[in-house]
């Protein structure tokens, strides 16, 4: 945590083995540190913004100031959260309580929407019925403190949060910067008021507002992604592949699906590609060791299926290169896998799966026919047998 210089000292002196972040325990320190943290300093920056908004007169700063104390219920909400989605799994919850922490996030960004809606009424109403604005030193000095220490709310909760992988801190950051750009707003509104005898603090005070909706609306947007099921991450998936094809007995991979149950708590299946001929012992054992390898390096709890295949068949072979341009030809995303032969007197019959990436416009029962012409059409005394998958992955 470069550059933040009093998290990582309070970090060295009350979070033991702080380093170790796949440790739910020290996820859940971190947390509640820099949750505890925020709480200190948004408290103060509301007081010496109220103060200076209420010896000055200006509208902006107050509103600036109210903006603090709701990102202080924010960190207060998100301090909560951290304790109630740490909680070990139950009966009632086998999977935990990770997903809290999205809630706590949700009920962030909501808190944060209604303050910028209140703010936003209270200035154009000031712009409506405007009011004299005192300047002053100690105003004018208490924004430029209140910018700083945002700044620097803003760096450490985007260290923490991506040493943590937490989207509650990552938000929170975003936050942070953006009520800086608002108090930098604030102070500008000041200046002009001061040098050219101008009062824009109700202006000031609507774009503090919309600063508020926008961070607010951002919140919302990065919280709601995972509880609605957000897409894995391509970095992750390309993870998870390096590793399930790093055993030599494993020859192909397909079916991945993901379930994220909050920060650290992924579930995930997926099939195995083996040769067929292969002894049964050796490959459920080769499997065994890529499940616990996914839940050591990564923290997936990884469920797998075997699927056998032929190997080393030249007429197997063949029949598949030729599907394979057949499938081309009809779409370039359409994957196959699981490709059988079965051969009769009058047909043979190919038996395989398709796999279609989530949202095409096609349904599966278009997808099948269309495979099914084109297998009939170029591969003469071929019909295909065709289940339809999805990929759930990008």
């Amino acid at each position: 945590m470069e550059g933040c210089a009093v998290v990582s000292l309070l970090s060295k002196i009350f979070i033991k083995n702080r380093d170790d972040v796949t440790d739910p325990a020290v996820r859940k320190a971190y947390g509640s540190l820099c949750s505890a943290l925020g709480i200190v300093l948004n408290v103060l920056l509301f007081a010496g913004k109220y103060i200076a908004g209420a010896v000055s007169g200006s509208i902006a700063i107050t509103a600036d100031a109210f903006n603090n104390l709701s990102d202080a219920g924010s960190s207060a909400i998100s301090l909560v959260g951290f304790h109630l989605s740490s909680k070990k799994p139950d009966l009632d919850h086998p999977f935990g309580h990770g997903r809290l922490e999205y809630i706590s996030g949700l009920c962030v960004a909501a808190l944060i929407l209604v303050m910028g809606v209140e703010l936003l009424i209270s200035s154009v109403q000031k712009i409506i019925t405007p009011e004299p604005v005192e300047t002053g030193l100690l105003p004018a000095a208490i924004l430029i403190v209140s910018i700083a220490v945002k700044v620097y709310m803003s760096a450490y909760n985007r260290s923490v949060g991506k040493k943590i992988s937490s989207s509650a801190m990552q938000a929170t950051a975003a936050d942070s910067l953006s009520d800086s750009i608002a108090t930098t707003v604030v102070l500008l509104s000041m200046g002009v008021s001061y040098f050219f005898d101008v009062n824009i603090d109700g202006y000031a005070g609507v774009l503090v507002a919309l600063f508020i909706l926008w961070a607010g609306v951002g919140v919302a947007r990065d919280t709601l992604s995972p509880l609605l099921g957000q897409a894995p991450d391509p970095e992750l998936v390309q993870k998870i592949e390096d590793i399930v094809m790093s055993r030599e007995e494993i020859i192909g991979m397909h079916d991945l699906v993901m379930h994220d149950y909050g920060p650290g708590r992924l579930m995930i299946s997926l099939h195995a590609e083996v040769d067929g001929r292969g002894d049964i012992f050796e490959l459920h054992d080769a499997v065994d060791t890529v499940e616990r390898t996914l839940a050591h390096d990564l923290g997936c709890e990884a469920t797998i299926h075997m699927d056998p295949v032929v190997c080393d068949d030249e007429a197997v072979d063949a029949e598949h290169k030729k599907l394979l341009e057949v499938i081309a030809g009809i779409d370039d995303v359409i994957g196959v896998h699981d490709f059988r032969m079965v051969a009769g007197p009058s047909h043979t019959n190919l038996i395989f799966d398709v796999v279609v990436p989530c949202g095409i416009a096609k349904t599966a029962d278009e997808v099948r026919a269309e495979v099914c012409a084109a297998v009939e059409a170029q591969m003469p005394g071929r019909f295909a047998v065709v289940n339809v998958d999805t990929s759930f992955v990008r």
